[in-house]
Parts: structure tokens; sequence; C-alpha cells
């Protein structure tokens, strides 16, 4: 076996259908008194619930979060923390309100709760992206996690098929760079393995009945791990990918993510034939970028770059941008190679063997 470092991150997680009945306690937990709710717009009622819960100890509620983390939502998020004296913040939705919730918490020292809606996973690790001037940047503070993680696949009934397995195919991406980190180590590899299976059954079963309590819990389940697998393992070409796409073009974070994926595991597919036969194997499949491709496919999910607002005289400059700086990837980023997967994932096409 090959010498490795194991780092793990202190967290607390409170897993079950009905657990969101405990966010007073957590937040008792911390000693805070004043809790101020994260949100994106338009999740009024189910946050009003959420938020209600905690009688006294509700300082307010900031639904502003939006993709990608703008720095003058993070900068007004603080602020209207800091005017209500709040003492702890409460993300409650998807990678957008987590973000959110990690930007206060990086300056403000104010310790987080997240309450997951969707399976991002971004609530497991220490990696905060924000945008600035059309350019999205990734950092990685201990300060930015959360000390709480409360999973109640309950609060994901809501979320329509077509979003679920987006989010879903998100976190499998996590699992995939995971696998086949320079940084990566046995204990991340098995967990984003078993991220991989428990989000490939979940998932279909998912899209058919979005209300089975069951494939919503495996589903949670799965993104849990693939959120703790990606945790402290460095990003390759697909994220690094994904933020150009959507920090420069603004598209949306996990319709990119699920895009790009088998596109970026092509890529890499000859360099780490390790990590592409534990993919291959978690999705029953006989080739990893096939299967997370024929499994996207299956869900109905939209499989092109065109699609979803990607110009197609930018695939040139988020090549080039993609390929600025040097950063660990198991196969060489070079221009020609990220701007042909570009093309492939622009047009749809399924992987070539």
């Amino acid at each position: 076996m090959n010498p490795f470092t194991y780092t793990g991150l202190p967290m607390r997680v409170v897993f079950g259908a009905g657990s969101i009945s405990q966010l007073a306690a957590e937040v008792e937990r911390l000693g805070a008194k004043r809790a101020l709710v994260l949100s994106t717009p338009g999740r009024g009622d189910s946050v009003r619930k959420v938020a209600e819960s905690l009688g006294a100890s509700l300082a307010g509620i900031y639904d502003k979060a939006v993709m990608h983390v703008p720095v003058e939502v993070a900068e007004d998020a603080r602020r209207v923390a800091a005017e209500l004296g709040a003492d702890c913040c409460i993300s409650v939705g998807g990678g957008s309100t987590t973000g959110l919730g990690k930007a206060v918490a990086l300056t403000s020292g104010l310790p987080i709760i997240a309450v997951p809606t969707t399976y991002s996973g971004s609530e497991m690790t220490t990696i905060l992206g924000m945008t600035e001037g059309g350019m999205k940047k990734t950092l990685r503070d201990v300060r930015v996690l959360p000390r709480t993680v409360i999973y109640d696949p309950a609060l994901t009934l809501g979320l329509p098929a077509a979003i679920s397995a987006a989010s879903g195919m998100n976190a499998i991406a996590h699992c995939v760079e995971a696998l086949y980190a320079a940084d990566g180590n046995p204990i991340n590899s098995l967990q984003a393995e078993e991220g991989i299976r428990a989000l490939a059954a979940a998932l279909p079963r998912v899209v058919k009945d979005p209300a089975d309590m069951d494939a919503r819990s495996d589903a949670l389940y799965g993104a849990w791990l693939a959120g703790v697998s990606f945790a402290t393992t460095g990003m390759g070409l697909h994220h690094k990918l994904c933020h150009v796409l959507g920090g420069t073009f603004s598209l949306p974070h996990a319709e990119t993510h699920s895009i790009v994926l088998p596109h970026a595991a092509r890529y890499n597919r000859d360099a780490a034939p390790a990590a592409m036969a534990r993919i291959a194997r978690a999705l029953g499949a006989a080739d990893a970028p096939q299967g997370l491709y024929d499994l996207e496919a299956r869900l109905g999910m939209e499989l092109r770059l065109s699609a979803i607002g990607m110009p197609r005289e930018g695939l040139e400059l988020a090549a080039r941008i993609a390929t600025e700086s040097p950063y660990p990837n198991p196969r060489k980023v070079e221009h020609a190679g990220v701007l042909s997967l570009l093309n492939d994932a622009f047009e749809g096409r399924r992987p070539a063997a």
C-alpha cells in the first residue's frame, strides 16, 4: 500500500426522517441564542416552518442566497447578521445556501448548522467557492466547516425529479474526483465508491417516485458520503472546469457538473485505471465514463452544455482559463484535450470507448 495521510474533520451529523425536529436542540448545544436562517428566494413556506421551530432563538431570515456565491451577496449577509446580533447561522437549502453560510462564517467566525435539502455535499467540506467579476475562486478553510449537519430526507421530498437527478450526479462527481485525487487515501476511496453505489441505485427510484422516502434516504446517505470523500482531497480537472463554466458563463451548478462529468472521466480514464475500475464497479458498468453517461440518460437528464446556456463561442475561452495554471490531475491538463472535451460536452456525445 502506498503511503498516505488521512485528515478527519470535526463534524456532527444528525441523520434520519424527522431529524429537523432536533434543530432547536442543536442551536442550544452550540450555546447560541440568536440564529439567522439563510435560504434562497422562493422557499418561503418551508423555510419559515423550519425557522418557527426555533422560537425565541430566531434572529431573522435572510433569503437572498444565489448560485456561485457572489461576493456582494456574502457581504450583505454578513452585514445583516451583524445588525441582527446573530451568534450562529442556519443554512437551509442546497449548495448555494450552504456556500453563503460558509462565506458568512469565513470572516465573522459565526458557527454554522447546515440543513441540506439537495444532494450537493458541500456541507461536509471546508471548500468555499465565491464569484467576483465573473471569476469563481475556490479556497479551503476549516473556519467554513459547519459544526452540525442535519440530514432529514423528508426535507428533500419536494425536490423535483430533474433537480434531484442533477444534484445527485453532482454528488457522484465529488466521488469520482476523490477516487483519482493526487492526495487521496484508502478511507476516502471506500467512502467514494460506496457513495457512487448508493446514489446510482437510489436516483432512478427517486426519479420514478419522488415521494419514495427510502429512496430519498439512500440518496441523502450517498450524498453525505460524497461530501465526506471529497472533503480532504484536492480538486482535479472536472471541478476546475465546472467552476470556470459556472463563474464565467453563469451556468447552473448541478447541471453543469452532471453534463461535464462523463467527459472529464473520459479525459482521465487511461491515466487513472484503478479509480475507473472502482467507478465502473459501483455503477455496475463495463466502462466508467460510459456508465456515468448512461446513468444520466436513464435519469432523463439534459446531456448538452448547449441546452443550458453555454455559448459555442465561449468554449475556447473556457478551455484557455481552465489550462492557464497547473493543478493536480491524473492526466496533464492541455488546451487541445480540454477543448475537445468541452466540444463533446457541448454536443452531448456519448464518451468513446
